[in-house]
């Protein structure tokens, strides 16, 4: 009996079971299976109608004809649920195999075969569970039968070794691994076979199709068993520990390695000069990695460039800076650039370029490194007769690539692998870090060097009626930025400010501080204030520059501890330092060319020095006041007539004082130079700077120089009006004759009409006699004075309104325009440039119809 004993057919799993019909439709025959399956015992089947026992009632009438047909001959497949019970609804669904066939007296019958759906349909998820593991495994999976021949192989097994799977039915371990190991496997597979005793992780070696490299793989076998028990075959499941093995091996040349890195690391980067690095990184290098080094940086890295040209494509200029040999005291011969170009040494300090496709051109190009095998052939040796390998390294940091490092082996060495090539890539990297390091240094010296310069006017600032010289010297060498400033402003009606100052403190810090404060004055210079409203302004910005945030300088508060006593807590450096920096002082001198005066107010700083013709130099006795940042105090000014060639000098306290001598006494110094500086102003600022010790190098030395000679009576043309309608045609008329004594007419119509726009407004707004002044010097300044105090502002007019365009028409047509205070009301004025002969003027026309 099959119930007492393991299965051991396909049949069991499906569960086929068998009944007959005989002649009169009837059940015959119930087999013990269908009595298992079906849950009905033979007493209750046999001679049953099997369409009203276990047929659906709606179902009967197919079910009989059916039986009909099968009975007169016809076979019949399907389907047909079933009862396990009588009254009970139907549970279960059985396909239906239904053969005619005949008695003993020949009469027609019908033998049934019945499998249960369901456990068909177990098993074909089971198979198709199984295809799915064996198929899309990512292991090489086999099937040996009991012959040790291949059944069955899965596409992994047969995309290492190459070919369809199918190509493999029937094959042995000799047809795709060497033979040594193709013994070894068959002796495992027939030992796991006769013992059941599974092998795991055996480990083969053998080459896969259209590959040179020796792979190893790890091999598990185990005996697979059919139904009954018996065994079948032998399954294996492979895979490529190729990585793994290689891993270990690198592990100990890790190890090795280590030490070279450690000695790197102590070694590489103690300086920051780039070619002491670079030998540095060859010293390390040579013989202990390679036999032959050499070391190429950029020679736009050299020369300062912010991004050197070409670097991207690596085809830029480059200098050999260093070079080191195991073998040779000769230069190392690189690669060729183009097939067929001979290659040559490069001599250390040599400039080159490499190639656009040659091997050290991608390096730079990629910032990958590349290994270059040896090559001789009947063109050359690729790399020199005795070179072999080569690594060409790109020296890559904070994402800059600043050189290219080649590391090359000669004949009898190892070539080099990818565990050579990652301790290259580090070595080269950490020397790398200290080449830019360096670079970065000479970068922020030469920002510092361009926020110094930016910070000072240009070396000959140009202002009406004077001529300028200046000079500036950098107490700190290193960094040649200070706290000294000078500055030239040109003001409205061609009068010019002169400013010179002197932050305390030194180095970057104090440029800082200084630019802030150049700023401010600039800003405030704009405003038109007097010398000593901008001292004022200048010395509360000062204050809040270095105060804590409640508009109190630490200064002040540090002095008024002191005399509180020692209990109260102490600023800490960072503090005094920073209200140090903020602590300055400075000259500002306004002169007007046309009243040939200057203005001038002083905040703590070295007073002003004039020279007149034929006389001595003087200090000018300017209120010293209080040095800007400590506040407290008003600032004077004074007013000074300078006639044609007098000569004005403002100065900081680095070119008369110094360790060497008293304060005075370099005074002294500054006005005997100054008496006999009757040369041109040129020349005369560079004999003061020879007579004077300027090369103590203890502070900042600023100085700035001015001739007078003003404007000429006729480059003025000045006119009072009375206040009246009449006198806007009068100014036009005035305006129109004083530009054709110029000879400047193609301003005319521009100046009458804005002339006209301002005397007009000055009529409307303002009181009091009306002055009308024009001023011509390098450019043509209009002015219109009037008694009211309300400055103009300019609006935006709308499109039906009748007026209010005035401002914004002499926006548009003149270079730039303002207003500003005077004792008795305000000045407004427009500049004009001078026709050149090569730009365009505006067409009043046209202006005044953009306004609409």
């Amino acid at each position: 009996m099959w119930q007492s004993s393991r299965p051991g057919s396909i049949y069991d799993y499906i569960r086929v079971a068998s009944f007959s019909l005989g002649p009169d439709g009837r059940i015959a025959q119930w087999s013990e299976r269908a009595e298992h399956m079906l849950g009905i015992p033979a007493r209750y089947a046999l001679g049953k109608d099997p369409v009203e026992a276990f047929v659906p009632r709606e179902l009967r009438a197919t079910g009989r004809r059916k039986v009909s047909e099968i009975l007169d001959g016809r076979e019949w497949t399907g389907l047909v649920p079933y009862r396990k019970e009588e009254g009970a609804d139907a549970d279960g669904l059985a396909e239906i195999y239904v053969m005619p066939s005949r008695d003993e007296n020949g009469e027609r019958a019908a033998v049934c075969l019945v499998v249960d759906v369901r456990a068909l349909r177990g098993i074909e998820t089971d198979l198709a569970a199984s295809q799915a593991v064996f198929g899309q495994s990512p292991m090489g999976f086999t099937l040996f039968g009991t012959d040790l021949k291949l059944l069955r192989v899965n596409e992994r097994f047969a995309t290492v070794f190459g070919g369809p799977a199918s190509k493999y039915r029937g094959c042995g371990p000799h047809d795709f691994l060497p033979r040594s190991e193709a013994e070894r496997m068959s002796v495992a597979l027939r030992r796991v076979l006769d013992t059941g005793e599974p092998v795991a992780e055996m480990q083969l070696v053998g080459l896969a199709p259209g590959e040179d490299d020796r792979r190893r793989w790890s091999v598990s076998l185990y005996r697979l068993h059919g139904a009954s028990g018996r065994p079948i075959g032998v399954a294996a499941l492979a895979a490529d520990v190729t990585g793994r093995r290689r891993a270990e091996r690198e592990a100990a040349n890790a190890r090795r390695n280590l030490a070279l890195l450690n000695e790197a690391g102590a070694r590489i980067g103690n300086s920051l000069d780039l070619e002491t690095t670079a030998r540095t990184l060859l010293d390390v290098a040579v013989p202990q990695f390679c036999d032959l080094a050499s070391v190429d940086l950029y020679q736009g890295l050299l020369s300062g460039d912010e991004a050197p040209p070409g670097m991207s494509d690596g085809s830029a200029e480059l200098r050999r800076v260093a070079f080191a040999s195991a073998v040779s005291d000769a230069p190392l011969a690189t690669a060729p650039g183009v097939p067929g170009d001979a290659p040559g040494p490069v001599a250390v300090g040599a400039v080159h370029r490499y190639p656009f496709n040659s091997p050290c051109a991608g390096a730079l190009r990629t910032a990958h490194a590349q290994i270059i095998p040896g090559r001789e052939s009947d063109d050359g040796p690729e790399l020199g007769a005795v070179v072999h390998s080569t690594l060409a390294v790109p020296m890559v940091a904070r994402d800059t690539v600043v050189g290219l490092v080649q590391f090359s082996r000669t004949k009898g060495s190892e070539p080099f692998g990818e565990r050579d090539t990652a301790l290259a890539v580090e070595l080269a990297a950490r020397a790398a870090v200290c080449i830019d390091n360096a670079r970065l240094y000479r970068r922020e010296h030469e920002r510092a060097l361009i926020l110094q310069r930016s910070l000072l006017p240009p070396g000959d600032p140009e202002a009406a009626g004077l001529d300028i010289a200046c000079r500036y010297l950098p107490g700190t060498t290193a960094t040649e930025v200070g706290g000294d400033w000078f500055d030239v402003i040109e003001l409205p009606g061609h009068r010019t400010a002169l400013v010179v100052g002197d932050v305390m403190g030194r180095g970057l810090r104090a440029a800082v501080a200084m630019g802030e404060l150049r700023t401010a004055v600039r800003t405030l210079a704009l405003l038109d204030l007097e010398p000593a409203e901008v001292l004022s302004a200048l010395d509360e910005i000062a204050r809040g520059l270095g105060g804590d945030g409640d508009g109190r300088s630490s200064t002040a508060r540090s002095a008024r501890s002191r005399s509180e006593g020692a209990g109260e807590p102490r600023r800490s450096a960072r503090t005094a330092d920073l209200s140090e920096v903020y602590l300055a002082t400075c000259v500002y001198a306004v002169y007007d060319p046309i009243t040939r005066r200057c203005t001038i107010a002083n905040a703590g700083h070295l007073p002003p020095v004039l020279v007149e013709d034929g006389e001595d130099a003087l200090l000018l006795d300017v209120p010293p006041g209080m040095p800007l940042g400590v506040g407290g105090e008003p600032f004077e000014e004074i007013e000074v007539e300078l006639p044609d060639g007098a000569l004005l000098a403002l100065y900081t306290d680095g070119l008369v004082e110094s360790r060497h001598h008293p304060l005075e006494e370099g005074l002294q110094a500054f006005r005997t130079a100054l008496s006999h500086a009757d040369r041109p102003l040129e020349d005369a600022c560079d004999q003061v700077l020879s007579a004077m010790d300027t090369s103590h190098g203890e502070d900042d030395i600023a100085l700035l120089m001015a001739r007078v000679h003003g404007l000429p009576k006729d480059a003025v043309g000045d006119w009072s009006l009375a206040p009246e309608a009449r006198s806007v045609a009068r100014a036009r008329e005035l305006a129109r004759d004083q530009l054709t004594d110029w000879d400047l007419q193609g301003l005319v119509d521009t100046t009458e009409l804005l002339v006209s726009e301002l005397v007009t407004n000055a009529l409307r707004h303002g009181h009091g006699e009306i002055r009308l002044r024009l001023l011509l010097d390098r450019t043509l300044v209009c002015e219109v004075w009037d008694a009211d105090l309300a400055q103009p502002r300019r609006r935006r007019a709308r499109d039906t309104d009748e007026g209010g365009r005035g401002l914004q028409l002499v926006g548009l047509l003149s270079h730039g325009w303002g207003s500003r205070r005077t004792p008795r009301g305000k000045t407004v004025w427009f500049e004009l440039a001078l026709p050149d002969g090569e730009s365009v003027a505006v067409d009043p026309a046209e202006a005044l119809l953009s306004l609409f």
